[in-house]
């Protein structure tokens, strides 16, 4: 099974690792955009005010500037442990067991903007882009990622893909023709409706994937993870083509 998770705009400063060095990341194919996207994200980072336009800074927020500008000399740290958040925080990545770890570095990529999808125990430095911003001196980065990912995804012939991104992040990288749900989280009413949430929604997704990683379970399919899930307590349903129900 590979679980692809998103991002978070909040990440945690500093790091111990040595500089990026994209021949250690996830899907090494993926290179050149990452090249690309680095260089201008550091070109554009010369020019503060320009930066905060693009990027959508506030006043209080133009130190990312600098963040993005010191990219390739930056300390890194993993992946799992860079971004902070609701996701992020209930996966708690810092306190699951060593195991736990090592199963989240075999079954987790996170699918930043600059990076692509990147392995979880990948070494990343801090940085400041989203999916919608539009990079001067690269294509859109929809147009940029989107085939060369999901070609890197296809080339990593997994079995069985959990998509628990954010749907900007499923434009930069659609999930190429393998057996695969697309996570929607719901709750039920006392009407018996089932809605959608919002919140919530980055909270049980970072849950589930701790869980996943405690019980490093054998996946192979989507009937297994269903299974999985029923074992486990968790409350899972097929819905649309595609997709499955999460209840939280």
């Amino acid at each position: 099974m590979l679980i692809l998770l998103p991002p978070s705009e909040t990440k945690r400063a500093g790091g111990v690792g040595a500089p990026l060095d994209a021949t250690r990341l996830a899907l090494p194919e993926l290179a050149p955009p990452r090249a690309a996207v680095v260089d201008a994200l550091v070109a554009l980072s010369a020019d503060e005010d320009a930066a905060a336009r693009v990027l959508k800074l506030g006043p209080k927020q133009r130190g990312e500037v600098a963040v993005n500008a010191a990219l390739r000399d930056a300390p890194t740290m993993p992946a799992i442990d860079r971004y902070t958040g609701v996701l992020y925080d209930a996966l708690g990545a810092a306190s699951v067991s060593a195991a736990g770890r090592r199963w989240l570095g075999a079954h987790v990529l996170v699918h930043s903007a600059p990076f692509g999808p990147v392995g979880a125990l990948d070494p990343i430095p801090a940085y400041r882009l989203g999916a919608a911003t539009a990079l001067p001196g690269v294509p859109p980065l929809r147009r940029l990622w989107a085939a060369e990912v999901t070609a890197a995804l296809a080339g990593a012939q997994p079995r069985f893909v959990l998509d628990l991104r954010s749907e900007a992040y499923v434009a930069l990288g659609p999930v190429p023709a393998v057996p695969s749900r697309y996570v929607r989280v719901v709750s039920e009413g006392a009407d018996g409706a089932v809605r959608a949430l919002n919140h919530f929604n980055k909270h049980a997704k970072g849950a589930l994937v701790r869980r996943l990683a405690e019980d490093r379970p054998r996946i192979s399919s989507p009937a297994g993870f269903v299974r999985w899930a029923d074992a486990a307590g968790l409350r899972v349903r097929e819905s649309a083509a595609g997709e499955l129900e999460l209840y939280a």
